[in-house]
């Protein structure tokens, strides 16, 4: 396992915010101290792994940071999971607020215990809720972070409704996906789940069923279509897409230049791009 770059040269930029990759190195020091979290985040888990996930990590953490930047926004996290993305732009001044079903919920307050070392983490708050019964209120949002979240929301065009309704006139989504074009991957969920591609379960805590999208990703022509439904446009020029190279290319030497080439390769190669990159990252803009 690589090193950790030491706490003393981290602080030193901490009152003007911390970048994704140092956030990283801390975040890595969390997963040392707290077992709980290394069934999702699995860093630790093999030195074989470690470069391709984190490339993953990171790219998709970069790509946030690169498209909110009024810290006066009003941000809604739909989706926050174990709120890590919430804690990074509370380190970086941004207020979020964040809105889960998941059970990693409960693992919030020692999270936020670790992450105060490092900044303002009460910037973040969080709250257990299913968004069609409990969401904020119409034309009050800036931004919408969707991150490996709108492929469970159902039915989903009631979600993309509530999004255009609480969104503020110039608002804007961002969407973290799996790229549901991806031949790979289709064939990987089809041996899982087959075609149930929408299911339902009890939630114990709302005390009621819950439907939930069956990992029901959708490539770009469709994510194209279905927002398009509810007076919303992708920007082509802010896509981007993510993870081409299997794991067994990554390592230290190699994972800057990797990076770059994948950058560079889905630029120019449409094939590529539609059926064999894991990733896309869109900002899905509200139209007046």
């Amino acid at each position: 396992m690589v090193d950790l770059v030491p706490h003393e040269t981290l602080t030193n930029n901490y009152h003007s915010g911390i970048s994704p990759d140092d956030f990283f190195e801390l975040l890595l020091e969390e997963l040392k101290q707290n077992s709980r979290l290394r069934g999702y985040y699995r860093f630790l888990s093999s030195d074989s792994g470690f470069f391709f996930r984190k490339a993953y990590f990171i790219e998709r953490l970069k790509f946030i940071h690169e498209h909110i930047t009024d810290k006066s926004s009003v941000i809604w996290d739909c989706g926050s999971g174990y709120g890590t993305t919430c804690l990074f732009l509370g380190l970086n001044g941004f207020k979020t607020f964040g809105s889960t079903l998941e059970y990693y919920f409960k693992e919030i307050p020692e999270r936020m215990n670790y992450w105060r070392r490092y900044g303002n983490a009460d910037l973040f708050t969080t709250s257990y809720e299913d968004m069609y019964d409990s969401h904020p209120a119409d034309a009050s949002v800036d931004v919408i972070i969707l991150q490996d979240t709108l492929h469970h929301l159902e039915p989903l065009q009631k979600a993309l409704s509530i999004f255009n309704k609480v969104l503020k006139p110039n608002g804007k989504i961002i969407l973290i996906e799996e790229n549901g074009a991806n031949i790979i991957q289709n064939i990987k969920l089809f041996l899982k789940r087959g075609n149930r591609r929408v299911i339902e379960y009890w939630d114990e805590k709302l005390g009621k069923k819950v439907m939930m999208g069956n990992e029901n990703i959708r490539g770009m022509n469709s994510w194209t279509s279905e927002f398009e439904k509810q007076n919303f446009r992708i920007i082509p020029e802010k896509t981007t897409y993510v993870r081409l190279f299997p794991p067994f290319m990554f390592n230290e030497e190699k994972y800057d230049r990797l990076i770059e080439r994948e950058r560079t390769i889905w630029k120019n190669n449409a094939l590529l791009k539609k059926y064999f990159y894991f990733g896309i990252n869109m900002v899905i803009e509200k139209q007046k």
